[in-house]
């Protein structure tokens, strides 16, 4: 385990502190891995020796070639000196083959062990919770890794170059004369630190984008796994906001990198082209003190040819492929910020009465004292809750009926439960009653219209349904529970609420209504809870919970049915448990052929289907 770093100064840029954070974390794995592969570094420095030879001896070979062949009238010489460099240049690129040999010694395991430990912890995290699956873990296995991995060998690969570069460079002007360096030395130094000051802050900026599109990859998974629910309740253009803001922010942050690319630029302009305008200004005084003509030459093709292409090419991968590399491994390895889950600690519940609720019936926000149910403009009065004539559906032309000439009346303020063997089409009932289907015959209307003529924005003052996978997003457990609420619920019925679901320990253990959810961290239950509580905070006089209680257990499943027993309006609840049917007030058991709907004891006389399951459920209690 890294030891935490010295607590920084005040005062220092929220992104130093964390590019350096990184560069803790990082550097004593890196020293690790360089280390167990120093017969690779050995090879991969002879061979870019071997091929930095011509740039020493470029430069010196042309000023060589002017001073002691052409100018001194002896072409012989001068060509035999263009030919040392000619062949030096054929010696390099003999040897770049041995470079890219070495390069694959590093960049392949450093791949390979960045896939098994994202693989690994992945792998564990799923077996330990399936509930708890990472979305993200697709961004970090396939497109940053990959990024580790050519950003790795590029900032490898350009780095020697440059070190080596430089080096052949720098004795190059050094050998012809020392008065050179004193000319060309302060711009490049001036460049080089002007650039390694943006290194942090680019790097921070990194971080900050690839932290938001991890975020807008999460979201698009939740979205995916509860579109259902978000469509029924009319939230699809809230949801799409949702999903812009992180879009916007992903965007933004881009941008704000390419301002830092912009500062990059900047350096490089002064690293790059200010020794070549001080050599020409310099010239006179350079001659006057004996440098000659063909060492000016050998100077200007050491900065043209060699040291400025070198140096515009590692600034490039530094300020780009360097700082991404630098926030990848962070993540990567697990200094990627706080432990999933962690939530900041909200304020305490307000103590007291809580405002809501009469004689023991909890008021959804907006609800109309006296009435059994909320009644959004345009129901019409009197109106069954929801009421099906005659409803036939199927999924296809040519496919079989899952429903046939259904008729179905739920009075305002009845609770129903719809029972049947699997995949007899009790889901497909909450989809129509929810007005994502549309019936192939007959009319679904609820509270007097039908479902599907509601308004843009309506649905959510409808009705609400709650399927078997909630949909949870990233945010404030109190942005997850006020989602279905046209208007701010006041504070206190948020609380009443979460109490009456039974959510509140959860909401404790994460830190309180106030806290950040993960809904990677959470398990069914955990994520079902939350839904519940978010269904009976809204104003929806319809609530359709489509085995919304499955991941529970018995006692928090009688519970949270019981809190939508004494909250205003009607439920519908797709039953997988004996309890659940006993506690409504009517029952519909579907068979595939004809439904049939009571209560409890009239069913247990009238259908063989009901007292078999029944049955069953009974058996699979004990």
């Amino acid at each position: 385990m890294t030891r935490p770093g010295p607590v920084p100064a005040e005062g220092t840029p929220p992104e130093r502190r964390a590019g350096r954070g990184a560069l803790r974390r990082i550097l004593p794995r890196a020293r690790r891995f360089l280390a167990a592969r120093l017969r690779v570094l050995a090879a991969l420095g002879g061979w870019s020796l071997l091929e930095s030879a011509h740039t020493f001896l470029g430069g010196y070979s042309v000023a060589q070639a002017l001073d002691r062949g052409f100018l001194a009238g002896d072409t012989r010489t001068g060509l035999l000196w263009l030919a040392v460099a000619a062949a030096a240049v054929v010696v390099g690129g003999f040897a770049n083959q041995g470079v890219f040999c070495g390069l694959a010694g590093l960049v392949e395991p450093l791949r390979d062990g960045l896939l098994r430990r994202v693989v690994s912890a992945s792998l564990h995290e799923a077996v330990a919770d399936p509930a708890r699956a990472d979305s993200a873990v697709v961004s970090r296995i396939t497109h940053q890794t990959e990024t580790a991995r050519d950003s790795f060998a590029g900032l490898v690969l350009v780095a020697r170059s440059f070190l080596f570069t430089a080096a052949g460079a720098l004795l190059g002007l050094a050998s012809l004369a020392p008065l050179l360096l004193l000319v060309v030395g302060p711009p490049l130094l001036l460049g080089l630190a002007l650039f390694l000051g943006t290194l942090i802050p680019m790097a921070a900026r990194q971080r900050d984008y690839l932290r938001a599109d991890e975020a807008l990859a999460e979201e698009y998974g939740a979205v995916a796994g509860g579109v259902r629910d978000v469509v029924a309740c009319g939230a699809e253009d809230r949801t799409a906001a949702r999903a812009a803001r992180l879009a916007d922010a992903e965007v933004g942050a881009a941008r704000s990198l390419a301002r830092w690319a912009a500062a990059r630029t900047l350096s490089l302009g002064v690293a790059g082209q200010l020794p070549v305008a001080l050599l020409v200004v310099a010239t006179p005084w350079l001659l006057d003190r004996g440098v000659t003509a063909g060492e000016l030459l050998g100077a200007l093709t050491y900065l043209t040819q060699s040291l400025l292409p070198a140096l515009h090419t590692l600034m490039t991968a530094l300020g780009a492929a360097g700082t991404r590399l630098l926030v990848i491994l962070d993540r990567l390895t697990g200094g990627h910020g706080a432990p999933r889950g962690s939530g900041t600690p909200g304020p305490a519940a307000p103590a007291g009465p809580v405002p809501g609720r009469t004689g023991g019936r909890a008021e959804p926000a907006g609800a109309v004292p006296g009435d059994s149910g909320l009644r959004p403009a345009g129901a019409v009065p009197g109106a069954p809750a929801v009421e099906l004539r005659s409803v036939t559906f199927a999924y296809g032309a040519g496919a079989h009926p899952v429903l046939r000439d259904l008729d179905l009346t739920v009075t305002a303020g009845e609770s129903l439960a719809v029972v049947g063997p699997s995949g007899i089409g009790k889901s497909t009932l909450t989809g129509l009653v929810a007005g994502l289907l549309v019936p192939d015959r007959g009319e679904v209307r609820v509270l007097g219209r039908p479902a599907r003529s509601w308004p843009a924005g309506e649905p959510a003052r409808l009705r609400v349904l709650i399927p078997q996978q909630a949909y949870v997003f990233t945010g404030t457990l109190r942005e997850n529970l006020l989602y279905l609420c046209p208007e701010a619920a006041a504070p206190d019925a948020v609380t009443a609420s979460a109490e009456a679901v039974g959510l509140t320990p959860l909401a404790d253990r994460l830190g309180g209504l106030d806290a950040v959810v993960d809904p990677a961290v959470l398990s069914q239950g955990e994520r079902q809870l939350i839904a519940l509580a978010r269904a009976h905070l809204s104003p929806a006089p319809v609530v359709l919970l489509d085995e919304a209680t499955c991941h529970l257990d018995p006692v928090a499943e009688e519970r949270a049915e019981r809190a939508f027993a004494e909250r205003p309006g009607t439920v519908i609840t797709v039953a997988h448990r004996i309890s659940s049917a006993r506690r409504a007030d009517r029952v519909l058991v579907m068979d595939g052929v004809h439904a049939v709907c009571g209560s409890h004891e009239e069913l247990l006389d009238r259908s063989g289907l009901y007292r078999d399951l029944v049955g069953h459920w009974q058996t699979v209690r004990v």
